[in-house]
């Protein structure tokens, strides 16, 4: 999934690697990978010739090769999505699992960083309650 991720963001255009990261999380609704997992796939496919880099003030900065257009172009489906943009059925309803943790993750990312302590509190209140709802449903089974 990391490749496709790294190729979806490149078909938009040059980026730097936290750009990268960004703009995955950005498609995929909140799921945003590591350091660890793009640098090393940056780096695969700079190897394998389908993405070139340059400094750019300061950033190394990567853009598709012609390759890498073609490669990236084979993982997208007629309509131009990626499989993990566009999943149906079970797999569907888990990105949809993801997709609203990320959007809390970002909520609550926003109240971390401007929110008042009252307001934390009564986030951290909400989370609490939510996860308690969550073990009550598991615990029904399914």
């Amino acid at each position: 999934m990391i490749k496709a991720a790294v190729f979806a963001a490149l078909a938009e255009g040059p980026m730097h690697g936290y750009q990268i990261m960004q703009r995955i999380e950005e498609l995929s609704g909140g799921w945003r990978p590591s350091p660890g997992s793009v640098y090393p796939t940056l780096q695969e496919f700079e190897d394998r010739d389908l993405v070139r880099s340059e400094e750019v003030d300061g950033k190394r900065v990567y853009s598709l090769t012609e390759a890498g257009t073609a490669e990236a172009d084979k993982l997208r489906d007629l309509e131009g999505n990626l499989p993990w943009m566009t999943a149906a059925g079970p797999t569907g309803t888990r990105m949809k699992l993801r997709q609203a943790v990320g959007g809390l993750a970002a909520a609550t990312r926003q109240v971390g960083m401007s929110g008042s302590d009252e307001t934390v509190e009564k986030t951290l209140a909400i989370i609490a309650e939510a996860r308690k709802g969550i073990y009550a449903l598991l615990a029904e089974g399914d």
